[in-house]
């Protein structure tokens, strides 16, 4: 089973973005969204930024996570 995480993009460079998701950077893929923008959320999976969220779903699923680990 995979899991697709939603991630803020903090920096782009051309068709690559880097993301952050609760303390986590990397670099992903965003040839998918041509409409993605600094700031936005994005959901990634296998290294692509493959659907746009908004911010409040993005981070109620964070704290779904936490929660999770927390336990």
């Amino acid at each position: 089973m995979c899991l697709a995480m939603p991630a803020k993009i903090i920096k782009i460079d051309g068709n690559s973005a880097r993301i952050e998701a609760m303390g986590v950077s990397k670099t992903v893929d965003i040839t998918l969204l041509p409409e993605a923008r600094i700031g936005d959320y994005v959901i990634v999976h296998a290294g692509f930024a493959i659907q746009l969220v908004d911010q409040e779903d993005a981070l109620a699923t964070h704290e779904y996570w936490k929660e999770f680990f927390d336990e």
